[in-house]
C-alpha cells in the first residue's frame, strides 16, 4: 500500500472519521430530518383526511339542507292548501249561515205580514159585512132582518151553508194528509172548527188542516188536497156564470 502511495494509518483514520461522521449525521441530522419528514407526511395525510371529511360533511350538510328545504316547501304547500280549504269551508259555512238567517228573517217577515194582513182584514170584516148587507138589500129590494143579513154575509165569506161544508161532495172523493182552505177573509174559530171536523172525518184524524186568506177570491173558499183543487170561490163562480152566459 505504501508503494501505491497509501498510508494505511491515515486511511484507517479516514475510514474511522467517515464512520464517526456517518454515525453522527445519522443520529443528529438524518434521523431528525426523517422524523420531521415523517411527521410532516402524517400532518399532510391528516390534513388531507380532514379536508376529505370536511368535504363529505359539507356535501352531507348541503344534501340534508336541500332535504330540509324540500320538506319545508312541501309542508308549507300543505299548510297553504289546508288553510285555503279551511277558508273556503268557513266562507261557505258563513254564506250558508247567512242564507239560513236571511231565510228565517224572510219567513218571519212573511208570517208577520200574513198575520198583519189577517188582522187588518179581520178589523175590516165589519165594514165589508155592512157593505155586503147594503148591496144585498138593494138586490132583493127589501129589508132583511139582522139575523138573516149576518147569516148571508157569513155564508158568503166562509163558504159554509147552514153550518155545512159546501164542497162536501167533492171532498168525499179526496184522500191526503194535508188540506189547505183559502178564504177571502180570516175564518172565525167556529168556521175553522167546522171545516177541520169535516175534513178530518173525510181524510183521517191525523190530517193537517191549514187555513190561508186571499182577498182576491172575493168570497167562498178554495180547497186544496194534494194536487187536487176544489174551487168554490166567488171569483170562480162568477167566471163559470160568465162562460154560461157567453
Amino acid at each position: 500500500m505504501e508503494q501505491l502511495g497509501i498510508n494505511p494509518v491515515f486511511l484507517l483514520a479516514q475510514i474511522l472519521n467517515f464512520l464517526v461522521l456517518a454515525l453522527l449525521l445519522r443520529r443528529f441530522a438524518y434521523k431528525p430530518v426523517l422524523d420531521m419528514l415523517e411527521k410532516r407526511r402524517k400532518r399532510i395525510e391528516q390534513g388531507l383526511e380532514d379536508a376529505r371529511l370536511a368535504e363529505e360533511a359539507r356535501a352531507n350538510a348541503e344534501s340534508e339542507s336541500r332535504q330540509i328545504l324540500e320538506q319545508a316547501r312541501i309542508e308549507a304547500q300543505g299548510i297553504v292548501a289546508e288553510a285555503k280549504q279551511r277558508g273556503e269551508a268557513e266562507a261557505a259555512e258563513t254564506v250558508e249561515t247567512a242564507r239560513g238567517q236571511a231565510q228565517v228573517v224572510l219567513d218571519e217577515a212573511r208570517v208577520e205580514a200574513q198575520s198583519e194582513r189577517d188582522r187588518l182584514l179581520g178589523e175590516m170584516r165589519g165594514q165589508i159585512a155592512a157593505l155586503a148587507l147594503a148591496a144585498a138589500n138593494q138586490l132583493v129590494g127589501e129589508a132583511l132582518d139582522e139575523r138573516r143579513q149576518m147569516q148571508l154575509v157569513a155564508e158568503f165569506f166562509s163558504g159554509l151553508k147552514a153550518g155545512q161544508v159546501r164542497v162536501a161532495d167533492e171532498v168525499g172523493a179526496l184522500t191526503g194528509e194535508k188540506a189547505v182552505i183559502t178564504s177571502a177573509l180570516p175564518l172565525s174559530e167556529t168556521d175553522r172548527a167546522t171545516y177541520r171536523a169535516h175534513l178530518q172525518t173525510q181524510l183521517g184524524a191525523e190530517a193537517n188542516i191549514e187555513f190561508k186568506t186571499d182577498p182576491a177570491i172575493l168570497g167562498g173558499v178554495v180547497l186544496r188536497v194534494g194536487d187536487v183543487v176544489v174551487d168554490d170561490s166567488v171569483v170562480s163562480r162568477m167566471g163559470r156564470l160568465q162562460q154560461r152566459l157567453s
